[in-house]
């Protein structure tokens, strides 16, 4: 109950950053469900805006909340993305993909101006790597990714969902990699989408802008860090 409380002020707080004819991405995952409720509040109080969704969950629930949305062709530029994390770290890292949404998520955050990250104080780290990293893989093969992820050291286990194998949005499997600790994430990133079959992991190294950290006592926390520049198309 109260990390709900932490994950709702960020949210909210998120919220506000949003300004009329803005186009906003909108997240996926239990902090940003919150954000999505109050921006649904504002719409129907009168803000227009339109928006995109990084998942079908996300989607469904702009829809209940009468959020527009928008397709992707109609779209010049995402003035704010609003989006969780896993885990976050002050340097504005962050694993993500504990939702299966980790692609979607990542092409929306490369094409926004900003990427807010809405968060509890329990997802901020000093390193990355205690929550199991996402790598996105095809189903075509997925045994040699795997094998080759292990001869990394990555560790990896298949996602499982009601006992069967989790399938994104995009029809793909996910490796959940265990590595306690990531020393060197941009090599990392960079050796595993260079691994046959990976279609993307969940390290967002480039893209947040903001951390907003709720905390159990509904107060809020903000870390930008000065020396990130946010580029899009």
């Amino acid at each position: 109950m109260q990390t709900d409380i932490g994950k709702k002020a960020a949210g909210e707080k998120a919220a506000e950053y949003i300004k009329p004819g803005m186009t906003v991405g909108l997240g996926t995952g239990s902090t940003a469900y919150y954000a999505i409720l109050r921006i649904g509040e504002l719409v129907r109080a009168g803000l227009e805006i339109k928006a995109v969704a990084t998942s079908a969950q996300s989607e469904q629930l702009a829809i209940e909340q009468q959020i527009p949305l928008v397709d992707f062709d109609k779209i010049e530029q995402i003035d704010i993305d609003i989006d969780g994390a896993d885990e976050a770290d002050t340097q504005l890292q962050l694993i993500k993909g504990g939702g299966g949404a980790l692609l979607r998520e990542k092409i929306i955050a490369a094409a926004s101006k900003e990427m807010l990250v809405v968060m509890d104080d329990k997802k901020l780290v000093k390193h990355l790597g205690k929550f199991p990293l996402p790598v996105e893989v095809t189903t075509f093969g997925w045994e040699l990714t795997f094998k080759l992820l292990v001869a990394q050291g990555a560790h990896p286990v298949l996602r499982l969902k009601d006992n069967n194998r989790f399938v994104t949005d995009n029809g793909n499997y996910i490796l959940d990699c265990h590595y306690e600790k990531i020393h060197n994430a941009a090599a990392l990133h960079t050796q595993l989408n260079n691994t046959p079959g990976v279609v993307e992991n969940g390290l967002f190294l480039h893209y947040a802008t903001r951390l907003i950290i709720g905390n159990a006592d509904g107060t809020i926390r903000e870390i930008t860090h000065p020396y990130q520049a946010k580029t899009s198309f």
